[in-house]
This record gives C-alpha cells, structure tokens and sequence, in this order.
C-alpha cells in the first residue's frame, strides 16, 4: 500500500502511452524534427530499438576506461570473479559505477546521447543507474520493465555503449527487435510473490519468469540480432525489449561496455518483483550536467 500511495502522489507531467512520447504529441514532435531524424525515430517506434554508430568519441571512452581502472586497482571499486567457467579470468559487472568514476557521468551524459533519448521518449531524460562490464553477461533474455518498472509504463530506455570493438566470440549483446510490442509481463502474471523475492531472491524469478520468456520468444517466433558494435557505438532500446547476453564462445575475449538506464522525468520508478520504489530515481549521483 505504502508504493501505491507513493505512486498515486507522484504526478506525472501528462506522460501517457507505451510506445516513447506521449501519443499525437509525440508523433507530432518527431515530424518536425530533420527527415533523418524521423526515420530513425519511426524505426524506434517500429523496432524498438536503435544503433548510433561512433556516437561517443574514442578519447572519452578512453579516459573513462583508465579512471574506472584505477579506481579498481585502489580499491575504490572492487569487483567479484563471476566466473562463466575454467579460464574465465575477466572480472564480473559493477553497478553505478559512475557514483565514484565521474568520467562515467561524461559518458553517460554526453549531449548528443541524451538528445537522442529525449528525442525517442519524449520528454527530458534522467539517468537511473549504470553497469560496468569487462565481459559478456550472458544474461537470460529478459525485459528491463520487470526489473525497472515506470508508471506510466514505457517510459524508460537503456543506451549501451560500447567502449572497444565487439565481435561475435566476445559474447555481444542479443536482443529481438518489434518485442517491445509484446504484452508486459509482470511478477503476478507469473504468480511470483513479494514473499518469494524476501524468502528466496531471485529463484523465482529465474524458475518462472526466464522460461516464460522463451516460450514467447518461440512462440512469437521472434528471432534475435547482435550487437557486434564498433568503438562508440550505442544500441538505445525501450524498456520492453526483450534483450541479453549471448554465448561467450571464447573466455579470454573482453566486452567491455557501460549500459546506462533512463527514465523520463515525471515517471516514477519502481521494482515490480519486490513492490519497491527506486531510491535511485531521487539520487542519480552524477554531478556533471
């Protein structure tokens, strides 16, 4: 009851719709942007996602990767093994890294990436969170809105970016354009309960939620793309894409990348497997504006 007061409390700026935008209001915004710009946009629309090729320049990216390097090797930021099997050297993700590596804030908020994401939800952006990567996560298929909810719903973006050119065996990203279309799945769709979160974290979630997911996958007969990106490059995808990791087909192969998390002002965010609000959405932690 506590969420549900919070979120009737909110106020949302006369955000509506689930697609990016808020319906005729957002079509109109993006018919009067540059032809290019559209098409891009109406391809969001379509596909749910999009590529920007070269989108952060090289000597950004660089600097961030050194400063997040050596504030690991001070112990500012220590990162667990995660291990994905014998040789798996690589060490595992951290998140928000960008709350003690002020270089990931540059990255994340670089201008011409949060034009776009305002551009694709139609309203100022704010960053929710980030996670770190040296590897592939190779990640189940999933949704982000299960774990980064919005009311209204649709109202969040992920960009990745990234940080080193990215081929097959690194295990990229994998995701399933025109899934955002699909209709959402939540916790009690799958009678997953906030007791299972507290008693046994995410066990229910992997023995319901995961296999569920694939079964729409096959039955959809949606078929996966990767993300073989360039130095640069951003993917942006809505929040009801269906996206993971794919298979690290060599161990020793880096992927290293920065995804960043983002909402639309006057949504409001919460997790929808534990019923909580996201502290995050009031504390983003970058002091670059």
């Amino acid at each position: 009851m506590k969420l549900v007061r919070m979120v009737a409390a909110a106020g949302f700026a006369g955000l509506t719709g689930i697609y990016g935008g808020s319906g005729d209001a957002w079509s109109r915004q993006v018919e009067a942007l540059p032809a290019e710009q559209a098409a891009l946009c109406r391809q969001w629309a379509e596909t749910g996602y999009l590529i920007l090729p070269r989108l952060i320049p090289e000597p950004v990216l660089d600097t961030a990767w050194q400063a997040y390097e050596r504030a690991v090797q001070r112990g500012v930021i220590k990162l667990e093994p995660e291990p994905a099997g014998d040789g798996d050297q690589l060490p595992g993700r951290f998140l928000n890294p960008h709350k003690r590596v002020g270089q990931f804030c540059r990255v994340a908020k670089q201008r011409e990436l949060t034009r776009w994401l305002e551009r694709l939800l139609g309203h100022p952006i704010k960053l929710l969170q980030t996670i770190a990567s040296h590897k592939g996560s190779q990640q189940s298929a999933h949704s982000d809105s299960i774990h980064m909810t919005t009311y209204p719903l649709g109202y969040l973006a992920a960009a990745w970016i990234a940080f080193e050119d990215i081929g097959p065996d690194a295990g990229p990203l994998e995701f399933y354009p025109g899934s955002h279309r699909l209709p959402y799945v939540f916790s009690h769709d799958l009678q997953i309960s906030v007791d299972d979160m507290k008693n046994e974290g995410y066990a229910s979630y992997r023995a319901r939620y995961e296999p569920f997911v694939q079964k729409l996958i096959a039955e959809h007969g949606l078929q996966p793309r990767y993300f073989e990106a360039r130095k640069g490059d951003v993917l942006i995808w809505h929040a009801n894409l269906l996206h993971g990791g794919a298979q690290r087909r060599d161990l020793r192969l880096t992927r290293k990348a920065l995804v960043g998390h983002y909402f639309a002002k006057g949504a409001f965010v919460y997790h929808d497997l534990s019923a909580t609000a996201s502290r995050q959405q009031y504390f983003e932690g970058c002091l670059v504006r």
